[in-house]
């Protein structure tokens, strides 16, 4: 099942599956924003990754003793969503734990994922809810891919801030210690897939709190991340698209505990209380 959402000449729609973003146009130019998902190089559009982002050491973890397995990235992104309410320009979509979710995460959660379009911009907004007597561990990520048709070397990137780009890369799946530096020219980074060739690009910190696409030159899109402390920026090598992905959260290091409280990135939500974060697409061009 699909939703879509409208306002004036553009529109959003979501699978229910996974409350997946997958179609993000503008009907006057019949222009689309989002990824189409082709397996050649990644069947996915825009999962929500919870409840962890990336990779755990031996795709486990424990609490209280127990060890539990998590895929890379949770199960959120396949699972089926209830749509809760719907108006003409919103939808809000919900999850909650099940005897499944126990099996492979045993907490009493509720995830909620709101999709507003205003115009050309539309908002995402999670709420996570912990509905039990114990703290909650998780993170949570977006991974929106962007659709760059052309020459994917055309486009560039734009940082909000003047900063000092440094990134952790991956290796087999986990954050590696080591840093590089990622080098622009006034906030701008040209795009190659060369940047890719080890996989995504991390950012434990980072003072901007947007990017903007640009296209020859020109602003395109625009991510707006304004409370995310952690981001991803990854593509396929070859691929026309391009994801920037704000998360709570990253991979597991090699050196890594396995106990899911001490995990790097983990947020901790107090038993009956509410987790809520935002970040925004905006159609620039």
């Amino acid at each position: 099942m699909t939703t879509t959402i409208t306002s004036g000449n553009f529109s959003a729609s979501i699978k229910h599956l996974g409350a997946e973003l997958f179609s993000f146009k503008n009907s006057d130019s019949n222009t689309e924003y989002m990824w189409e998902g082709n397996p050649d190089f990644w069947a996915k559009h825009s999962p929500i990754l919870f409840p962890i982002v990336g990779t755990l050491k031996n795709n486990s973890y424990h609490v209280n003793g127990i060890d539990y397995k998590l895929p890379r990235h949770g199960f959120a992104r396949d699972t089926n969503f209830e749509l809760i309410n719907k108006t003409a320009n919103s939808a809000t979509f919900s999850v909650r734990a099940s005897q499944d979710s126990m099996k492979v995460y045993p907490f009493n959660f509720i995830l909620q994922v709101k999709y507003t379009i205003h115009a050309a911009t539309v908002h995402i907004d999670y709420t996570v809810s912990n509905e039990g007597n114990s703290p909650l561990p998780f993170s949570i990520g977006a991974h929106p891919a962007l659709a760059l048709p052309g020459n994917f070397e055309d486009y560039a990137i734009e940082f909000e801030n003047e900063e000092t780009l440094e990134y952790h890369l991956l290796e087999n799946d986990l954050i590696v210690e080591n840093t590089a530096t990622l080098q622009s020219t006034n906030k701008v980074v040209d795009l190659n897939y060369e940047l890719f060739k080890n996989d995504a690009l991390i950012f434990k910190k980072l003072k901007s709190k947007s990017i903007t696409i640009l296209k020859n030159n020109l602003s395109y899109l625009k991510v707006n991340f304004p409370n995310f402390p952690h981001l991803g920026i990854w593509t396929k090598i070859n691929a026309p698209f391009l994801c920037i992905e704000p998360w709570y959260g990253y991979s597991d290091s090699k050196k890594s505990t396995g106990n899911l409280y001490d995990k790097e990135g983990i947020q901790v939500l107090a038993p009956h209380a509410r987790f809520q974060s935002t970040f925004s697409i905006e159609i620039i061009q």
